[in-house]
């Protein structure tokens, strides 16, 4: 039924509570006040920002960790460009988040105003839908869409923008009812078909990723892989998906991937790949599996038809949530796997071998063993510890050694954004503070969205960070050698205090330079934490020869040089 007369900014918060929001993130802006002033009689938790691309990533790290539409606040222009790093995140990363942008009135369209952009075009790419509210009577309308096209298929984000003068219009206008998020799942002789080619295999691969999931979901997929044998490997930056710790986890097929694990995924004779996009970082640059027609006979399952077929002719290709699809294959008659039954504990006793202390920390010669670090961190820290990481070499260190608890303990971008990590692992304890959270950061990465630290001290989120400092952006640095041995540019840093900047940010600060400190500013650290529910700052120096567990800078850079002499 119609409603009394509302106002714009009223009828989109009334709209988001019909929705189920709970929090939303961002940075206050004179362009959207009316929905500012309908959020202080609303139960919504509005979490102040300190910058746009650290609230558009807090709202993206929500829709990973709970599948539901992160939500995003932002203003118009600078605000949205700011903005605009979390959106790209959430669309590769399939995470449903709506965000919201404060928008010039529309009587002042089209002529180049204050801070004028038309999002249909800047987003158009980077986003699942992209429109603007004209009309104040159709927020419900543009509201429910959003939501639905955010969470249904594949997720990803969706992008509104709301004119100003549109914001205070009034209105009468009914609700409408909440969403109900849409997907596929698989036909009976999709199942059959998949279980006929999985009873032919020798040398079956498991491989999940990708968006979707639920605890649920996790538990029938496992039941599947304990049924039939199945060594089971998770995409870049889903590790998550099934706990580390299982018999049948193999290892994670990313970036610097287990020689031995990459030699199985190519070897396989069966690949089912169940919810990946199967991109360049999951697939070592398109390496493990041949494009377009693969070596491997591919089943491929992913919830975004489009997506099946787009890169890799899979012999089977099924369009299905993962809970659809997993809850089937849970179901599925077993199949006799005495082929293959031997292979998943070969293959866990490599990775366990891979997770060893590597060769560059076994002279000793290294005053701070990073191998140590995460060995003590993963004894301190419970289970469903959630680990947040953005991009660089130091998260090789949580990608290679961290065994994950299980759905949902990694929180990480796979477009490889740098300052997500901070972000995200204030958002993740602000969601869930009763885990613990530990937030892996490069020195590069740490300043990138650093000042969300003050977001964390202010609504009291016990986050970890651990600031990996080696005064350089550590990736480029190591490309630079192997490519330009010996000619540094553009990737050397001066840097502050991270222990003393985070003090002055009220926060706990401690630095470590050898092994033996760790623990016990470990244990200071993670106390202060949960007893002061304040976060903490831990900075580790290091030696920046120590670039990655495989390879010191000397090493690449020699290597790279002597290639040059030959060639």
């Amino acid at each position: 039924m119609t409603q009394p007369s509302r106002t714009g900014g009223q009828i989109l918060v009334d709209a988001l509570n019909i929705h189920g929001v709970e929090i939303a993130f961002g940075v206050p802006g004179e362009s959207y006040l009316d929905v500012l002033d309908a959020l202080h009689d609303s139960d919504i938790r509005f979490i102040i920002n300190r910058q746009e691309g650290g609230a558009a990533f807090m709202a993206e790290a929500y829709g990973k960790l709970t599948g539901r539409p992160g939500i995003c606040f932002v203003t118009r222009g600078p605000g949205a460009t700011n903005a605009s790093i979390g959106v790209h995140t959430a669309y590769q990363d399939s995470t449903p988040m709506i965000l919201f942008i404060g928008q010039v009135g529309n009587d002042f369209t089209d002529r180049e105003a204050f801070q004028e952009i038309d999002y249909r075009r800047m987003y158009g790419q980077m986003a699942k839908w992209v429109a603007q509210i004209d009309r104040a009577d159709r927020i419900p309308e543009y509201m429910a869409r959003a939501f639905q096209v955010a969470t249904s298929g594949r997720p990803g984000p969706v992008v509104l923008a709301l004119p100003e003068d549109m914001l205070i219009q009034v209105a009468d206008v009914a609700n409408t009812a909440r969403y109900t998020p849409v997907q596929a799942s698989p036909s009976n002789a999709q199942i059959d078909t998949l279980r006929a080619m999985l009873a032919e295999a020798k040398r079956p691969f498991l491989l999940l990723g990708g968006p979707t999931w639920d605890a649920k979901a996790c538990a029938d997929v496992q039941r599947f892989a304990e049924a039939n044998a199945l060594p089971v490997g998770c995409a870049f930056r889903f590790q998550d998906l099934l706990d580390n710790a299982h018999p049948n986890y193999v290892g994670d097929v990313g970036i610097g991937i287990n020689p031995k694990l990459a030699a199985r995924v190519k070897n396989a004779d069966l690949l089912i790949a169940l919810g990946p996009r199967l991109g360049e970082m999951t697939t070592s640059g398109y390496s493990l599996i041949a494009s377009p027609v693969p070596r491997q006979r591919l089943v491929h399952i992913h919830a975004d038809a489009e997506e099946l077929g787009s890169v890799y002719q899979a012999e089977l290709m099924i369009n299905s949530g993962a809970p659809q699809v997993a809850a089937m294959l849970a179901a599925m008659a077993r199949v006799d796997s005495s082929a293959w039954a031997g292979t998943v504990a070969e293959a866990k006793a490599e990775l366990a071998a891979y997770q060893q202390q590597p060769p560059i920390f076994k002279d000793g010669k290294s005053p701070l063993d990073l191998w140590q670090v995460v060995q003590q961190l993963q004894a301190a820290v419970p289970k469903d510890t959630i680990i947040t990481n953005g991009a660089g070499n130091y998260a090789s260190w949580a990608h290679r050694f961290y065994r994950y608890g299980g759905m949902r303990s990694q929180l990480a971008p796979t477009n490889g954004a740098m300052g997500y990590g901070v972000p995200a692992g204030v958002a993740a304890k602000i969601i869930d503070p009763l885990r613990t959270v530990v937030t892996f950061a490069g020195d590069g990465e740490y300043m990138m969205n650093g000042q969300e630290l003050a977001t964390a001290v202010q609504y009291r989120a016990g986050v970890l960070i651990i600031v990996f400092n080696n005064n350089m952006f550590g990736t480029i640095r190591m490309h630079q050698e192997r490519d330009y041995p010996g000619r540094v540019s553009g990737t050397t840093l001066h840097n502050p205090d991270f222990a003393a900047l985070a003090q002055a940010y009220g926060a706990f600060g401690e630095v470590v330079d050898s092994t033996e400190q760790f623990g016990p500013a470990l244990a200071r650290a993670l106390a202060h934490t949960r007893d002061m529910q304040l976060p903490a700052v831990i900075e580790l120096r290091y030696d920046g020869n120590l670039i990655t567990p495989n390879a010191t800078l000397e090493a690449i850079r020699d290597n790279a040089m002597a290639a040059q002499k030959k060639g």
